[in-house]
């Protein structure tokens, strides 16, 4: 109980440092998530268009993403050295395979009915994929950008480690100090942003798919 006091203590007098924490995190984390989206959702496209390039691009993106988190981090920070673009670009990698995979599937999951009414109607390809294709797959998309968030938040507090900010700071702090009320509470913050992340984007793909049945 008294632990629990001190950390509730340590909590409240420190909550402006780890407010300020929380804001670098989710910097980093939507930079990234934003990096991926202009990236992933070109080749989902790709994959849904060509089987054999999907095969491969899949292929490369599964591989990135079973690579451990700290050995990427460390050959970015060999690459680029240590700081912000380190971590972004890190994030923006684990985010891939969720974004790409998502919007192929989305893609692959639209009726052919559907299809064939606007080529019916003289759309073209492009007319086509942009005002039927990816919308219908917008929830499928939204499925992988949740799952590509909460993996995001989570590798971000390995940033210290190449000399990046948010909550991993105060964890890593807490570690080097022996304060587990610093552990506690980067853990905590960056927890609580992964539920809010995942719930959030939770309810506005449940809108769409609402309005969309």
């Amino acid at each position: 109980m008294e632990g629990f006091l001190n950390f509730i203590t340590y909590f409240i007098g420190n909550w402006s440092h780890l407010l300020t924490l929380t804001i670098e995190h989710v910097v980093m984390v939507l930079t990234g998530l934003a990096l991926s989206l202009i990236v992933g959702i070109p080749l989902g496209i790709i994959c849904a268009k060509n089987e054999r390039l999907a095969k491969v691009i899949l292929a490369v993106a599964n591989f990135i993403q079973v690579f451990p988190s700290i050995a990427l981090l460390g050959i970015m920070m060999i690459v680029l050295g240590l700081g912000f673009k380190t971590v972004v670009v890190g994030l923006f990698l684990y985010s891939l395979l969720p974004i790409i995979r998502n919007t192929y599937i989305g893609l692959q999951e639209v009726d052919k009915s559907i299809e064939e009414a606007g080529r019916g109607v003289g759309m073209t390809a492009f007319q086509l994929l942009v005002k039927v294709q990816l919308p219908l797959a917008v929830p499928f998309l939204l499925a992988g950008i949740r799952v590509a968030a909460v993996i995001a938040i989570g590798v971000a507090t390995l940033a210290p480690f190449v000399g990046g900010d948010g909550l991993g700071g105060d964890i890593m702090s807490g570690i080097n100090s022996r304060n587990t009320n610093k552990i506690y509470s980067g853990a905590l913050v960056a927890a609580l942003l992964s539920v809010f992340a995942d719930w959030s984007l939770g309810k506005v793909q449940y809108r769409l798919e609402r309005k969309m049945s």
